[in-house]
């Protein structure tokens, strides 16, 4: 990652005349503010430490009830890397990245506790559950992606991974009671890659105080004009509105996922 200057930084994620600095800030938030997606890797391989590293951080992130309800699996056999791709929206990052972390809402520990136990834990039959688990394994992989970027790696989520999760499920041996949240891509970042940080949405329009506020139309017809200049920046095209009313319009843009109660269903989860 690139170091900035403190206050660059911040005016580079937002390219908002109204934030340009903060008057508050640390090492970390810098180091945060400065995070993009990478898709392009060099061939180094991920360590075996670095990973033991990541997943150590992983495991410090809040988790509800301490129930853990997450895990991940490592993937770095490029025959099993290429079937994920495949099965994922036939991205050929996955392939190229040395390293592929599936992180698993997974209920099938607990479920196998009580088996052991011969106790009952009918409440893993209900959404509640199945969310509990999904928060766990996407605040698990927050703090991973955090923690490679910090030992210098690149990272890309990959969502494709919910295309096909039954499929994706039998690939790695997921057992009853467990799925794959989604993916991430891990790897030396390719300097010679073209991206950059990509604006986010300004605070106005996140950020609430004490109830809920629409944003105003300006807010966002400016924050399209902001993405859309970076987006020219990398020969990308149109802005946020447009972006998000496409990848939404229904059925046919989720790329399979309209499926997904009926599969996490059969995988064991989701429920009442």
């Amino acid at each position: 990652m690139t170091e900035t200057a403190p206050g660059s930084a911040v005016a580079a994620r937002y390219r908002d005349p109204q934030l340009a600095a903060l008057a508050t800030t640390s090492a970390v938030i810098e180091h945060q503010l400065g995070h993009r997606s990478v898709r392009s890797f060099l061939s180094d391989p991920v360590t075996d430490d670095q990973l033991t590293a990541i997943i150590a951080a992983a495991s410090s992130a809040p988790t509800s009830s301490n129930l853990q309800t997450w895990s991940v699996v490592a993937v770095r056999d490029p025959a099993r890397k290429a079937r994920l791709a495949r099965l994922a929206g036939d991205q050929a990052f996955i392939e190229a990245a040395p390293l592929f972390l599936l992180w698993v809402a997974d209920l099938s520990r607990t479920r196998g506790l009580a088996a052991a136990a011969g106790a009952r834990v009918e409440a893993t039959d209900y959404l509640e559950s199945t969310l509990l688990g999904v928060i766990d394994a996407t605040l698990a992989a927050q703090n991973a992606i955090v923690a490679a970027s910090s030992l210098g790696l690149g990272t890309v989520c990959v969502g494709g991974a919910r295309n096909h999760p039954e499929e994706i499920a039998a690939e790695i041996g997921l057992p009853p009671g467990a799925f794959v949240v989604f993916g991430l891509a891990v790897g030396v970042p390719d300097p010679a890659e073209e991206a950059g940080v990509k604006p986010r949405l300004p605070q106005s329009v996140v950020l609430h105080h004490e109830t809920y506020s629409p944003p105003g139309a300006d807010e966002l017809a400016a924050y399209d004009e902001r993405l859309g200049g970076y987006n020219a920046t990398y020969g990308l095209g149109g802005g946020w509105s447009e972006r998000v009313l496409t990848r939404l319009v229904g059925p046919a843009s989720m790329a399979g996922r309209h499926r997904l109660r009926a599969q996490l269903e059969r995988l064991g989860l989701a429920g009442r």
